[in-house]
């Protein structure tokens, strides 16, 4: 039986969230409804999850003296990384000391917190089909290793997030300027990158997965319907549930998402991504938390996948099912700009059936996510071009 106090007194469910962007409001929002007292960490002041938690705290959070520090201090029930670039050896030690239970699990975080560990993890202890890959600490490995796997090929660091340093590289022209792209993109001071050979899929899905306690209280695994996705520079820019899929291709994705996430184990919603041609599925990448693909769930889904998250972990039932098909486009900062107003929301909004996400991020770039429009309809190709033309009717700019 799950037991949740009330927030703010002695006896109150508190979790703490590593990273507080407009998954991780939305993370604390669906926690706030179930009664749940809210902890935000970000790296810096103001972020979106902080703005609306009970607590708001700003640390560095890849420090593991500080990390430790603050969750020592706060005691929370449960620690909810929401990003990657974390002190995962801090979390293993403290989860090993009773201190605090990490979602999924501690390993979890730190298999995933970068591409080689949750690589190695599904091509060579479980088998799963995967693209070819090299891990390289130099330009002169990198050279060599593309020279082994072929053109075209993506260079990826092996910490990052929404396609920062990611390129593709279609001959040997390219192969100094995709090092030091993946330099600046990497998450941390870490010259570590992954040279994966380039699959000729028909398309990408998410799949996101769930871990949670169903009737019987053990844990069971249910998957949401597939969110087909468009990325540019390897950031997602519009995403839309359903996507079609055969049956066998879908049967496939969901055994490959099942044995990524039982080994991962724990509680929690699971974004899974993976390659599809024909019938055939590759995995690509796993993060244990919502993904931004995943942002569609707002309209398509009768929980979406935040609620599924805090629900998950805190031992709940879930519901996977599918309410409507619907698509997500993304909005843009366009400015380099602290403090940005957004003109055309109620235009956006006189698209039919959509929605809008402003995350309320206080400095925009050109291309930093700064919202998100929503469309459901009769059927996802509709709901694509509400979406679409509903976040082009909000400009951000300078006041």
């Amino acid at each position: 039986m799950t037991t949740i106090g009330t927030p703010l007194s002695p006896r109150a469910t508190k979790v703490m969230l590593l990273g507080s962007g407009e998954l991780g409001r939305e993370v604390l929002i669906a926690l706030q409804r179930l009664g749940v007292e809210t902890i935000a960490v970000d790296r810096y002041e103001n972020a979106p999850g902080q703005q609306i938690a009970h607590h708001a705290r700003t640390i560095t959070m890849s420090d593991p003296d500080a990390l430790r520090a603050l969750i020592e201090a706060e005691r929370p029930d449960l620690v909810v990384p929401e990003i990657e670039a974390i002190a995962t050896p801090a979390l293993e030690a403290l989860e090993a000391e009773g201190v605090v239970r990490v979602i999924p699990t501690a390993r979890a975080a730190r298999l995933t917190m970068d591409r080689e560990g949750i690589r190695r993890l599904a091509a060579e202890t479980l088998g799963l089909q995967t693209s070819p890959y090299r891990f390289c600490d130099s330009l002169e490995e990198l050279q060599a290793a593309v020279g082994d796997i072929g053109y075209p090929c993506v260079v990826k660091p092996v910490m990052s997030s929404s396609g920062k340093g990611q390129s593709k590289i279609d001959g040997p022209d390219a192969v100094v300027a995709a090092w030091e792209y993946a330099m600046s993109g990497s998450r941390v001071s870490n010259t570590r990158i992954i040279v994966e050979g380039f699959v000729d899929f028909d398309y990408e899905i998410t799949l996101l997965t769930v871990r949670a306690r169903g009737a019987t209280g053990e844990v069971e695994t249910q998957f949401c319907e597939p969110i087909g996705h468009r990325q540019v520079s390897g950031d997602y820019v519009e995403s839309w549930q359903p996507h079609p899929m055969s049956a066998t291709a879908l049967e496939r994705a969901r055994q490959i998402a099942a044995a990524v996430t039982a080994d991962l184990g724990g509680q929690g919603i699971f974004g899974v991504e993976l390659f599809v041609k024909g019938d055939d599925v590759w995995f690509s990448e796993v993060s244990p938390r919502p993904h931004d693909t995943g942002m569609v769930t707002m309209v398509t889904q009768w929980q979406n996948e935040f609620e599924l998250h805090a629900r998950a972990i805190l031992g709940l039932p879930v519901d996977t099912t599918l309410k409507s098909p619907g698509a997500s486009a993304v909005i843009y900062g366009g400015v380099d700009a602290e403090g940005v107003v957004f003109d055309g929301v109620d235009a956006a909004l006189q698209v039919p059936r959509t929605d809008i996400r402003l995350f309320g991020k206080p400095e925009s770039f050109v291309k930093r996510r700064m919202g998100v429009a929503l469309a459901y309809a009769d059927d996802v190709d509709t709901a694509r071009a509400n979406a679409v033309e509903a976040a082009g009717r909000v400009t951000p700019r300078v006041p």
